[in-house]
């Protein structure tokens, strides 16, 4: 089987395994998140997104290095175990003495409790990078998928109970710290890696060689996901960011594909790093699918939320359809030209894509703190769509060090969907482009491309 169609299907099977997942999510989102309110869910997201920035930093994109060298051994796996242990009892340590400072800045009752539990789940998350690797350095996203299903539906059956049980805040705390651990317990057990520790200078200098670059980048693009607790927190209180924070995690749900795509373009594209045509062949093609994968969910929800989400949630949530759209739309743009980001990193153009981000977190940062204390939530929003102007910037850099992929069409997509997700606040009309951007030739010569993609890599079967 072809590189291409290999990927397909692996690519396809990830993708449906999240589509699964994502109904847990959902699941999962709707009934906690009526049963303990707006503050309580605002209180568990603001100590859960400063966790994950942790963590990111913490990991010193040492997972990422084993997934693109191209020389696999052993030595690498047990070598990044030992270095990640060191980082996870680092990281930790580093969380607890953060909390009186993030306590003080936020004034919210009960966060240092919350984030104390919360922060556990680091060291955890930290040592299940390294059976990670392995199993999407092979492309046994198979696996992968189940075991992240599988982390999922603990989640759910651990919070949900403790959710009617009156647990508040700490239901989703305990469903989170459960599914870290079973994801863990479940990668080691798939894998088959057995850790052993090691020290080689050589091999912690070549990971921290290449680390280096895409740490700091990682860590730039994660600062983007502070703006919630640290500004809406600090200027709206707990219950903007629940509002915030669950309008997010239905843009994560729905964008479950361009999660999952974007993780299989690492592997798949460092195949392709010594081929620049087909590397160029293969980012507008991803586009293409990014937004057409990514955006009918969205717009979707953008249809159905204002009529569903007070009938599910509560009259209480019904501010969330408000900054719902500007975050839709900025889940699009990002679907657009994330694979830009995984061809500079897997061709080493670390830097260009750390300047990508420095320039998106200063435009969002600046506009946030500029808009939030004068719009409330809405200021968030309006401040996703000013940190659009840095993707001209990526875009150069890709040209200049890498090619000049074809995006007219699928930019003209993301655009059309980007305005139709406003239609509660523009009218029908909003949903105008949409349909005349679908109508173009090209637009159905593209499709037809895809789908006979699918039927090469025996996805789908064609009835005789």
């Amino acid at each position: 089987m072809s590189i291409r169609n290999q990927i397909v299907r692996g690519g396809t099977f990830l993708v449906f395994r999240q589509g699964m997942g994502t109904l847990l999510s959902a699941v999962s989102v709707i009934f906690i998140t009526r049963i303990i309110g707006p503050s309580n869910y605002g209180l568990f997201a603001s100590a859960l997104v400063i966790e994950n920035v942790l963590y990111i930093i913490s990991q010193l994109g040492v997972g990422v290095f084993l997934i693109r060298t191209e020389t696999e051994t052993r030595e690498n796996y047990h070598q990044a175990f030992s270095l990640l242990l060191i980082l996870a009892l680092l990281g930790l340590l580093a969380a607890f003495g953060l909390l009186p400072l993030l306590n003080f800045w936020l004034r919210m009752d009960r966060f240092m409790d919350i984030a104390r539990v919360l922060f556990l789940g680091i060291p955890l998350r930290l040592l299940s990078l390294v059976p990670l690797a392995y199993l999407e350095k092979s492309l046994a996203y198979k696996k992968v998928a189940s075991v992240e299903l599988g982390g999922q539906v603990t989640y759910v059956a651990v919070a949900i109970p403790l959710a009617l049980a009156n647990f508040g805040a700490w239901a989703p705390v305990f469903g989170w710290i459960s599914q870290s651990a079973l994801a863990c317990l479940l990668l080691y057990g798939l894998s088959g890696y057995k850790p052993v520790l090691l020290w080689k200078t050589e091999i912690v200098r070549s990971m921290l060689r290449y680390s280096l670059g895409y740490s700091t980048s990682s860590w730039l693009w994660q600062l983007r996901n502070l703006i919630n607790p640290l500004v809406v927190g600090r200027f709206v209180g707990a219950e903007g960011v629940g509002l915030v924070a669950l309008a997010i995690r239905l843009v994560e749900v729905l964008s479950f594909a361009k999660q999952a795509t974007y993780r299989l373009s690492i592997a798949a594209l460092a195949k392709l790093q010594n081929d620049r045509s087909r590397l160029i062949k293969a980012l507008e093609e991803g586009m293409q699918l990014q937004v057409l994968l990514v955006s009918p969910l969205l717009l979707g929800m953008a249809v159905l939320g204002p009529y569903a989400l007070p009938r599910l949630l509560g009259v209480e949530w019904t501010d969330v359809m408000q900054v719902f759209p500007f975050i839709a739309f900025s889940y699009t743009v990002n679907a657009l030209f994330n694979l830009y980001a995984s061809a500079l990193y897997v061709l080493r153009y670390n830097w260009e894509v750390t300047l990508f981000h420095l320039i998106h977190i200063v435009l969002f940062f600046a506009a946030a703190l500029l808009l939030i204390p004068r719009l409330g939530i809405i200021g968030y929003g309006w401040a996703e769509l000013i940190a659009f102007g840095s993707y001209i910037v990526l875009h150069n850099r890709l040209v200049v060090k890498v090619g000049k992929p074809g995006i007219l069409i699928a930019l003209l997509w993301g655009l059309a969907f980007g305005l139709a997700y406003f239609w509660n606040g523009l009218g029908w009309a909003a949903v105008i482009p949409l349909g005349m951007v679908f109508l173009l030739p090209p637009t159905w010569r593209i499709l037809r491309q895809h789908w006979h993609t699918l039927i090469k890599a025996g996805l789908w079967k064609p009835r005789s």
